[in-house]
């Protein structure tokens, strides 16, 4: 980690509070042998008894990731029925879909394709780009649990396993990305920079996680946090077991989210993700701090492919190169530039938190 984090402080011993805070706290959230086996069974008993007499007994997404491909292999090697579902936004790679498809059929998993309306998406994802903010996947962060809720619901499951993992995760600095479930924020941004009105977007902000969380009684697990779990093992035996393909870097299974997350945070904002993921790794004892710094000697995109990405980027847009150069080179914003409920946010999530100790 680096100063590119705003809000980074260092000890006398030039440790930074995100690995303080990973050993300390995150550590204990990661695959312990025994105590996490232990848990995992009870969770999965849990899981098999809600599902009893239907014909699922979870959801889960699936974007043909790493970490959501290996989720549902886990899944299936565990005895539960899930179904699987991919929030399709269109800017799905090719590698991807195979992906899904040939997990889904080796697996013997149902799978289901929650499919945004395009020119509504399309216009919103753009409002974020011309709001030079760096939530530009916000629109995805939102429309994912709210499809897969939706979908839980709809089939009476209570149970939504997430590929996301403390492993590789578990150190993200809240100046990087601020709170995608601001319903408040992103219709603001959209007010003001978009050309369509929300008619159809499913949005997921505080009101329906309690909808669905208090009423409906729907509960997300992050199965990958009880298993030993390692990127590398993990790529290894989807290769070797389902046909699986990597996409050429990390979140390049979505066309978007590869360029947003290694061209425009780094180059825009100086916010380069892959510090960290590498972080956590660290801290998970998966790489060595030196490996890491290896990694860190490359450029996070490469720039032999920038001009041909930032091509495709702006005509799935529907606007000219031009257009999103003008757009890539406006100044950076925050949220706090535009309305939002941080504060509103922060109090709710600081009283759950309390009172139920998450």
């Amino acid at each position: 980690m680096s100063t590119s984090d705003p809000d980074i402080t260092f000890d006398e011993n030039g440790h930074c509070n995100h690995c303080t805070d990973f050993f300390e706290r995150i550590a204990s959230l990661t695959y312990k042998p025994g105590k996490s086996d232990r848990e995992l069974a009870a969770i999965v008993e849990r899981i098999k008894r809600a599902g009893k007499g239907k014909e699922y007994d979870c959801v889960m997404g699936i974007s043909g990731g790493i970490d959501s491909c290996y989720a549902a292999y886990v899944v299936k090697n565990l005895g539960l029925r899930p179904l699987a579902v991919h929030m399709d936004n269109g800017w799905n790679s090719d590698t991807a879909v195979k992906n899904i498809k040939n997990v889904a059929k080796t697996l013997g998993i149902d799978y289901q394709s929650v499919v945004l309306d395009w020119e509504e998406f399309k216009d919103l994802q753009l409002s974020f780009l011309k709001a030079s903010v760096p939530e530009i996947e916000t629109p995805t962060d939102i429309a994912i649990p709210a499809a897969l809720h939706r979908v839980a619901a709809e089939n009476g499951v209570k149970f939504i396993i997430m590929g996301g993992n403390y492993a590789t995760e578990g150190i993200l600095p809240r100046s990087w990305h601020y709170n995608a479930k601001d319903v408040r924020f992103l219709k603001a941004v959209q007010q003001r920079f978009g050309t369509r009105k929300l008619r159809t977007f499913p949005t997921f902000g505080y009101l329906k996680e309690i909808y669905y969380k208090f009423f409906k009684g729907v509960r997300l697990v992050y199965l990958l946090n009880y298993v030993p779990y390692s990127k590398k093992d993990a790529m290894e035996t989807l290769q070797r077991e389902l046909g699986w393909r990597y996409y050429g870097g990390k979140h390049y299974e979505s066309k978007i989210t590869g360029f947003v997350q290694s061209y425009i945070l780094p180059v825009k904002f100086g916010i380069d993700y892959r510090r960290a993921t590498l972080s956590a790794q660290i801290c998970a004892g998966e790489i060595t701090r030196d490996e890491a710094l290896e990694v860190l000697k490359t450029p996070p995109f490469d720039a032999a492919t920038v001009a041909v990405e930032k091509e495709y980027i702006a005509k799935k847009f529907g606007i000219t190169a031009e257009e999103l150069e003008e757009i890539l080179s406006r100044p950076p914003r925050t949220h706090r530039d535009y309305p939002n409920d941080e504060k509103r946010l922060e109090f709710l999530y600081g009283v759950y938190r309390r009172l139920f100790g998450k």
